[in-house]
């Protein structure tokens, strides 16, 4: 498997209070460098197919009928997160913050369009927003979750669906009329026919539209009566709208119920679903009542704020990219889903400029819309998703080039589980985009040579990534073509950064301009290496192995 020929020369952090000082242990990894979102990597997990932690909860609701390849409950859980924390498993990765499919209580059925039984295994398909599903864990295996997470320097992303209920099945009616529309199914011509319409057959559509006064389903009533909770639900719903002067409508019951989640649990920020199929001032208000929570959580619980970063919120619009700057264009209109609602979108454009385009030109290009019209903000670049049929790498031929781009780029980066291990994506016997969601190949990592190597390929980017803030909310500058060598500067208050990266970098003995970052005689690490070197009229001179190089200041 070819490795691309990479070189990250030279990194410095200047700071007016100290010097940037990383722990050693790696369950209790921290640092100095400030965490900014902009530059987070993210890791992104369908939580039934990460790790199974509890296989006590891998059956609930009578789910038992046999689903079709890869789509039925396969045992994935928090407790299964928790654990991979506890054994430093993102750490070693420079993971600063995961990004869970929604763990909400699932549709107690399945559905059958033809291709077998499906359950909802992936979280989309919410029942009641208020529970958490059984086959995921409780609400204390979610507190220590968070709790183990944040020791680790680890942020908390739930995923939020506001668009859709679960399908209709034969134990899960449907929500009423005055909530839900089941048609027309989209058709994504214009603004209206993908905003007030169905995404497919059968998911019921929630009218976030409508801002007339609704009582609450007659079913949810039912089920949280039999679950002694009703009246606790009910006061703090009253107290809600009380507070907001917001309506009884349904949009809002569910931000009410989404935002219980900061206030109660003091989850980070939310991944939005499907953004682009509801109307755009309902992101503005869960925008509010998500930063209102947050400040609350922090005014209620000082001894476990993190920082001072805001509530991070990032959109789902399918096929938008960053040459839209903060525009989405339907066709028939442009909608700013930036200002006053997300702090960033997910970027859909990624993995074809990646395909397309020298390190230079996409580096360039994402510093310079980034820094311009999107300066403030930011997008999460992917190279492989849950349900992207047309992944940067989709044979995982190139798994040491897809953590390279991906983890170099300005930008904030996703690792979908499994890149950093090139867990297949084709998966024979699946249809859809079950293929790409087939169980993290711990296996592999654990037994296999080859994936050992990706791995540690995944892991020394990662971590210094995730100690430098330049690399993704940085300016890019290039130093030198060939070898091309660049530089990424970044400041904010009484902090600086800054790094040189060089990509295309000779095996063996190299020489390697580094600007003017360095001073002639300074000590610096190659940490991709183990390597010493030392400034010489603005270069360094080295011999290694590896056709890259992670240089650092040596302390």
């Amino acid at each position: 498997m070819k490795k691309y020929l990479i070189l990250i020369a030279a990194f410095v952090s200047i700071t007016s209070c100290s010097n940037i000082v990383q722990e050693k242990n790696k369950s209790t990894m921290k640092s100095k460098t400030p965490f900014v979102w902009e530059n987070a990597n993210i890791y992104f997990m369908l939580t039934d197919r990460f790790n199974n932690g509890n296989t006590s909860n891998d059956v609930n609701f009578n789910r038992v009928k046999k689903a079709a390849k890869l789509r039925g409950f396969k045992g994935g859980d928090i407790q299964g997160v928790i654990q991979k924390i506890e054994e430093g498993y993102f750490n070693d990765l420079g993971i600063n913050a995961i990004w869970m499919t929604p763990i909400f209580e699932q549709i107690h059925g399945f559905v059958d369009e033809g291709t077998g039984v499906s359950y909802g295994f992936h979280g989309y398909w919410t029942k009641d927003w208020t529970a958490l599903e059984p086959n995921f864990g409780t609400k204390e295996d979610l507190k220590k979750l968070i709790k183990v997470a944040h020791k680790n320097g680890i942020r908390i992303i739930l995923d939020a669906v506001i668009n859709h209920t679960g399908p209709v099945t034969k134990v899960d009616p449907v929500y009423p009329k005055s909530w839900v529309r089941r048609g027309p199914q989209c058709n994504y011509k214009d603004y209206n026919s993908t905003v007030s319409c169905t995404l497919v057959k059968n998911l019921p559509d929630i009218k976030t539209e409508s801002i007339a006064d609704v009582p609450l389903p007659k079913d949810l009533i039912k089920k949280w009566k039999a679950e002694g909770r009703f009246e606790q639900e009910v006061k703090e719903l009253d107290a809600f709208f009380k507070r907001t002067g917001y309506p009884k409508a349904p949009k809002y019951y569910i931000m009410k119920w989404l935002s219980d989640y900061i206030t109660e649990f003091g989850i980070d920020g939310f991944r939005a679903d499907t953004v682009k199929h509801t109307e755009e001032d309902v992101w503005q208000d869960f925008k509010s009542v998500c930063d209102t929570s947050f400040a609350e959580f922090k005014k209620n619980n000082p001894k476990k704020v993190l920082d001072d970063n805001q509530f991070y919120l990032v959109g789902e619009i399918y096929n938008y990219g960053i040459s839209g700057g903060k525009y989405y264009d339907f066709g028939d209109k442009k909608v700013n889903y930036f200002d006053n609602k997300f702090t960033s979108q997910i970027n859909f454009e990624f993995k074809w400029n990646a395909a397309q385009n020298s390190y230079e030109e996409l580096f360039s290009r994402y510093s310079s819309i980034l820094n311009n019209e999107l300066k403030g903000f930011s997008v999460l670049n992917y190279v492989s998703s849950h349900d992207d049929s047309q992944p940067f790498d989709k044979d995982r031929e190139k798994p040491y080039e897809s953590a390279t781009k991906l983890l170099l780029c300005p930008g904030t980066s996703q690792v979908y589980y499994g890149d950093e291990s090139a867990r297949p994506l084709i998966v024979e016997g699946t249809t859809g985009d079950a293929t790409l969601r087939s169980l993290m190949n711990w296996d592999d990592i654990k037994n296999n040579p080859k994936t050992q190597e990706i791995l540690k390929h995944w892991q020394k980017l990662g971590k210094f990534r995730s100690n430098h803030p330049a690399i993704g909310a940085g300016v890019h500058k290039m130093i030198s073509q060939e070898p091309y060598v660049f530089q990424r500067t970044y400041s904010k208050g009484m902090y600086s950064d800054a790094v040189v990266i060089g990509l295309d970098v000779r095996v063996g003995e190299k020489e390697l301009k580094v600007g003017a970052i360095f001073k002639d005689g300074e000590e610096l690490l190659d940490t991709y290496s183990n390597t010493i070197v030392t400034v010489n009229k603005g270069s360094v001179k080295m011999n290694s192995p590896y056709s890259i190089v992670l240089l650092e200041k040596h302390n």
